[in-house]
């Protein structure tokens, strides 16, 4: 069981990744987001920032769709996030050895699109 303690060492230990200032945890490479908390939106209230659910970044519409229809029980999304190649985690859904590899998976996308290309 993951939480956002491991999120953070996990973000953390790879190459230029920062940590934006954030009520629970934000993390970047290059200015792009890879790995946050959650900002649960609630009718007439103000966003909760759920630490138990992290919002990743995939890469692509037909990974996320295949982690939402393979794994429902890990994975979700929210109308908010339609078109969007983000999907949440429920971090208490998953083992530490599988988190790093979807942070790390995100980190390497989103390093990866503020290359140069050749």
């Amino acid at each position: 069981m993951a939480d956002a303690e491991d999120v953070r060492r996990l973000a953390l230990a790879l190459p230029g990744v920062v940590e934006i200032e954030s009520d629970g945890f934000d993390f970047r490479v290059a200015g792009r987001g890879f790995v946050w908390s959650y900002p649960e939106r609630r009718a007439g209230e103000r966003r909760l920032i759920r630490t138990d659910i992290a919002v990743l970044f995939v890469g692509d519409e037909a990974e996320k769709q295949a982690l939402l229809l393979g794994e429902p029980e890990i994975f979700f999304t929210t109308p908010a996030y339609d078109g969007s190649p983000l999907v949440m985690l429920r971090l208490a859904a998953v083992d530490i050895a599988r988190l790093g590899e979807l942070v790390t998976d995100g980190w390497r996308m989103r390093a990866a699109d503020a290359r140069p290309a050749d």
